[in-house]
């Protein structure tokens, strides 16, 4: 005689998913998913990881500020590999070494929007994290843009 199957209630199902450490369990599936790529991954191309924060507009804080992520994401696959939110009195500059540290980047190349082209960040991904970067470049960094206007043109392969 088999003993028949009782679904655990709505209250235990909520208690199990509230003890759980999200950012722990974030950081598992992310390690997890990031495998799976790499495993997946053609050697003849290269993998690219885009960092981008997103706000989120639909999850409004008790501030009334919105929740801002900012993610590690596998380009052509759109596997999120890592992700951590944005604190109001912060910004993404702080939070990119803490996003990359735990993760393998050796080989990767790593893209980026203009915030991050810091001298800092282009050191820790190629000396810590042994992986390229395409970082953009706009009018906040005036120095460094202008520096790149005056290479000619012809100095890249197209």
């Amino acid at each position: 005689m088999h003993k028949r199957y009782v679904a655990p209630s709505d209250a235990t199902i909520r208690r199990a998913v509230a003890a759980v450490d999200a950012d722990a369990l974030d950081e598992v599936i992310g390690e997890w998913l990031f495998d799976m790529v790499r495993e997946g991954h053609l050697e003849e191309h290269q993998l690219v990881v885009a960092v981008d924060g997103k706000s989120l507009r639909g999850a409004i804080q008790q501030d009334g500020r919105c929740v801002h992520l900012f993610a590690a994401m596998v380009q052509g696959d759109r596997a999120v590999i890592a992700q951590s939110e944005v604190e109001h009195k912060t910004n993404e500059i702080t939070g990119f070494k803490p996003l990359l540290e735990d993760l393998d980047l050796e080989g990767v190349v790593v893209t980026a929007d203009a915030m991050h082209a810091q001298r800092e960040h282009a050191r820790f991904l190629c000396e810590d994290k042994d992986a390229d970067y395409l970082l953009g470049v706009k009018a906040n960094q005036p120095s460094l843009l202008e520096a790149i206007e005056s290479i000619p043109q012809g100095s890249f392969s197209p």
